[in-house]
């Protein structure tokens, strides 16, 4: 099969085309003719080294991946050949060894616990955009802040990646949807996912949006996708007893005002599954969920209107280190 792995790590021009073996699908795995893939921050940095999870060279990279189905391994009675199919599953070396390989290349084999069928009404490529921030933004404000109907909630970056999945998760739970912006384009972005609210960061200070839309007494519930200073502000902006959930928590940080304040603070890693093999089955639940809402008009990906092929994945990796993307990248087969 043609693929482009990285043959050294570094910088985005690491990329090499490729003739590979064909892979054959094991006990619960299926192997998948890909369609697509999404650039995410985490693909970036395995790329560029120098982390436990980079896994050995040449290594073919990327997580996200939508495909068809076109082998099932033994074991494996969820799929069959012909299905389409989406996940975030590979791209990555585990604490065992175990290499996961990645979306870059004309086939992938994926354990089937972390794959769901692909939403009917999206194109099967515009689903590689989904499974990674889907399952982030599921995990902090699902399944850690149990998001409630008419509550306050504030997602940090609501045109990002992982922020215009959860404004619209927010939403769809019935919470009235508060986000920080970088611009009114971005603004207009948000207020049509469903953020009743946007915030310009840059204008306004915490103390100020706070006491405007709280009357001091800030959010019930605060998602930070930006990370190093901003999980300070997220602080800053919840509520006494709030939680506030970081998909960043890396660094040094003063907690003085989570003890202040009795917050519950999560740090989002959604890579623990397929990194310690642990509850795997978990987000091909929650894609299978995302799928559904996808079918019934509640979630849809943000998508830069650039696209590349899988030959040039250097210059796609080069696009989001730069921060001109607006919504997710997307690299098509």
């Amino acid at each position: 099969m043609k693929a482009y792995p990285i043959t050294q790590y570094g910088p985005p021009d690491a990329f090499t085309e490729m003739e590979l073996p064909d892979p054959e699908p094991g006990p619960g795995q299926v192997l998948i003719r890909v369609a697509a893939t999404s650039v995410n921050p985490v693909d970036t940095k395995i790329r560029a080294g120098g982390r436990a999870m980079c896994p050995d060279l040449p290594a073919v990279l990327h997580m996200d991946v939508s495909g068809t189905v076109a082998g099932v391994g033994p074991g494996v009675d969820s799929f069959r050949e012909g299905d389409r199919v989406y996940g975030c599953a590979g791209g990555l070396k585990t604490v065992a060894g175990e290499v996961l390989p990645g979306a870059l290349a004309e086939y992938m084999v994926a354990d089937a616990c972390l794959l769901a069928r692909a939403p009917e009404t999206l194109e099967l490529v515009d689903c590689a955009a989904l499974p990674l921030v889907t399952i982030t933004a599921w995990e902090a404000l699902i399944d850690r802040s149990q998001v409630a109907p008419d509550q306050p909630v504030l997602v940090h970056g609501g045109a990002g990646g992982v922020g215009h999945v959860a404004v619209q998760l927010a939403a769809w739970a019935g919470a009235r949807v508060y986000t920080t912006v970088s611009s009114p384009e971005k603004a207009r972005i948000a207020r049509d996912l469903g953020a009743a609210v946007t915030i310009d960061y840059r204008q306004t200070p915490v103390a100020d949006y706070v006491n405007e839309h709280t009357d001091g007494a800030g959010f019930p519930v605060v998602l930070d996708t930006v990370g190093s200073e901003n999980l300070q502000r997220s602080l800053a902006a919840a509520a006494v007893n709030g939680t506030v959930c970081t998909i960043l928590a890396s660094g040094q940080h003063d907690l003085t005002l989570a003890h202040a304040k009795n917050l519950s603070l999560h740090a989002v890693f959604m890579l623990i599954p397929m990194l310690h093999d642990l509850n795997r089955e978990a987000h091909g639940r929650i894609l299978e969920v995302a799928a559904d809402l996808v079918e019934r008009g509640h979630l849809r990906p943000l998508i830069d209107p650039e696209r590349f092929s899988f030959s040039e994945a250097g210059a796609a990796h080069s696009k989001l280190m730069e921060g001109r993307a607006l919504g997710k990248i997307l690299l098509v087969a």
